[in-house]
């Protein structure tokens, strides 16, 4: 028995060795004092290394020196001595007149029953092209965005002159009714310029909804309300989180119903009052309320007739699958959109 287990690690070391050799992957076997013992002619072969002349030498003198790297020498120490296993430790292969490779390197040990001797297999993986394909593709994406926000910050500079064009349009006119298809033109340009100016300033991926409608309904404020002590525009919304497209909808919506309670709930705006902008989700459904504290809805239902931008919400909504209610509140009005 005695003679059995002082032949196995000698047996083992052939086989590993055999195993080695015979791979085509690029492995490498090492002594514990990190001496070459075989190593795969797939490791010498992706790394320019003669197949005959690696046997019997240190790990660090392979090449010109270029596997002499300080922190993979200490993991690899770290791993004989049974401290750690590199499982995935990424590193340049920097090499003197040869371009730089990216490479992932696996390093465990081997164990021969009762034997002292340690054995550590060491497998290397070439993964340079894969990380240039990657960082081009993040290049292209960050250029995307780029280009996106650019795109975004001309046209809601724009939009701005157009509206501006219309507003010069309004003060010259002579028809009352004329003047307010104007102004309410004006708004409209100024709502989705609004909304342009601040997905230019956000991700491409994702829009959180809290600080966007919190931005937007300052903007409407700042352009339509004169007095804000008179007239108090207050958002709540949770942490929910949308893509950019979803975004410009419910961005829109908000818009088109703010702008609507400020027309006919303070008509003059004269009035002290507040409209309410709300957003909540649960993961499954989401609802969007608007609620003033107005005038309230006109008591003759011919004066209810359906506007513009009641139509402009009811098409958005309809696009996210959602359904718009409004009821009187008494006073004001409260307009839910919510998709359940």
């Amino acid at each position: 028995m005695e003679k059995l287990l002082t032949r196995l690690p000698e047996h083992a070391d052939n086989m590993s060795i055999a195993l080695i050799s015979s791979s085509f992957a690029p492995l490498v076997l090492l002594k514990e004092d990190l001496t070459v013992i075989a190593a795969s002619k797939s490791f010498c072969l992706a790394f320019g290394l003669d197949y005959t002349g690696v046997t019997g030498k240190k790990f660090t003198q392979l090449g010109r020196g270029e596997w002499n790297v300080r922190q993979l020498n200490s993991l690899l120490q770290a791993t004989i001595a049974g401290k750690a296993a590199i499982d995935v430790y990424e590193m340049d292969l920097i090499r003197t007149g040869e371009k730089t490779l990216r490479l992932l390197i696996n390093a465990h040990t081997l164990d021969y029953f009762e034997a002292e001797s340690i054995r550590v297999v060491l497998a290397i993986t070439d993964v340079t092209s894969q990380r240039l394909a990657e960082k081009h593709k993040d290049d292209l994406v960050r250029e995307k965005q780029l280009l996106l926000q650019e795109v975004q910050h001309r046209v809601a500079n724009s939009l701005q002159i157009i509206a501006s064009v219309l507003l010069q349009s309004a003060r010259k006119v002579q028809s009352s009714e004329t003047r307010e298809h104007l102004h309410d033109a004006h708004n409209r340009v100024m709502s989705i310029a609004m909304l342009q100016k601040h997905l230019s300033s956000t991700s491409v991926e994702n829009v959180g909804l809290r600080s966007y409608f919190s931005d937007l309904c300052a903007s409407i404020g700042a352009s339509m309300i004169g007095d804000p002590e008179r007239i108090k525009l207050i958002t709540h919304c949770d942490d929910s989180v949308v893509d950019p497209d979803v975004s410009v909808s419910l961005g829109l919506i908000v818009t088109e119903l703010v702008i609507n309670s400020l027309k006919h709930a303070f008509p003059g705006r004269t009035q002290h009052g507040s409209i309410k902008v709300d957003y909540r989700s649960d993961g499954n459904g989401w609802a969007l309320t608007v609620t003033d504290d107005g005038v309230g809805m006109p008591k003759d239902a011919a004066d209810r007739k359906p506007g513009l931008g009641t139509g402009i919400v009811e098409a958005l909504a309809g696009q996210m699958d959602a359904v718009v209610s409004v009821a009187d509140q008494a006073p004001g009005t409260k307009v839910s959109v919510a998709h359940i």
